[in-house]
C-alpha cells in the first residue's frame, strides 16, 4: 500500500510496483488524452494563443478545460483563445513530471515542494478525468459499494478511491 510522508529531504511517496505501474499507465493516458489543441497552429501559436480554440467534445476534455463564462459564449471562446494553449502545456508537463519520476517502480520517490504540486495537479487531472467516465457523483461511494465486482467499472472505481488517498496522503504531507 502507498505510503506519502514529510521528510527533511522532502515528500517522500513509496508506491508498491503494481501502483507504479498504474500510475504510469494513468498518466501515458492522460498526455494521449491532452494531445495538442485545436489551433496550436498558425502565427498566434508561437504566443501561446490558439487561434481556432473551441470547447472539446469529449466530456473529459471539457472538464479539463471548462469555459471560463458559461453564460457568454463569446467571452468563453476569447479566454479560451488566449489560455488553453497554456493550460494544456501545464497539465502535460504535471504529468511527465510524475513519469519521469516513475522510471524505476518501488523506489522510494522524493519530491522537493516543486514537484509535490506537480503530482497533485496530475493526480487532480487523473481523477477529474477517470470522475468524468465513471459519471462519478456525490453518492459515488455508495454506487461502488453496490458494484457487482465483475462490473467492468469495478476496477476504474477502486482506481479513483486510490487516487483520492494518495492525493490526500500528499496534501498532508505539503500542509
Amino acid at each position: 500500500m502507498s505510503n506519502v510522508k514529510k521528510t527533511r529531504k522532502g515528500v517522500v511517496v513509496r508506491l508498491e510496483a503494481e501502483e507504479a505501474v498504474l500510475v504510469r499507465a494513468l498518466m501515458e493516458q492522460l498526455v494521449s488524452l491532452l494531445g495538442d489543441a485545436p489551433g496550436e497552429e498558425g502565427e498566434l501559436a508561437s504566443m501561446g494563443i490558439a487561434e481556432n480554440a473551441v470547447k472539446p467534445d469529449d466530456p473529459v476534455l471539457a472538464r479539463l478545460f471548462p469555459d471560463a463564462y458559461r453564460d457568454d459564449g463569446e467571452a468563453a471562446g476569447e479566454f479560451r483563445r488566449y489560455t488553453e494553449m497554456g493550460l494544456r502545456d501545464g497539465k502535460r508537463e504535471a504529468a511527465q513530471a510524475v513519469l519521469d519520476e516513475l522510471k524505476d517502480p518501488g523506489a522510494d520517490i522524493v519530491l522537493d515542494k516543486e514537484h509535490a504540486q506537480m503530482w497533485l495537479r496530475a493526480l487532480n487531472d487523473v481523477r477529474l478525468a477517470l470522475g468524468t467516465r465513471l459519471d462519478i457523483s456525490e453518492e459515488w461511494y455508495e454506487e461502488a459499494e453496490q458494484l457487482d465486482p465483475r462490473d467492468p467499472r469495478a476496477p476504474m472505481f477502486a482506481a479513483y478511491d486510490w487516487l483520492t488517498m494518495l492525493q490526500e496522503g500528499l496534501v498532508r504531507a505539503l500542509w
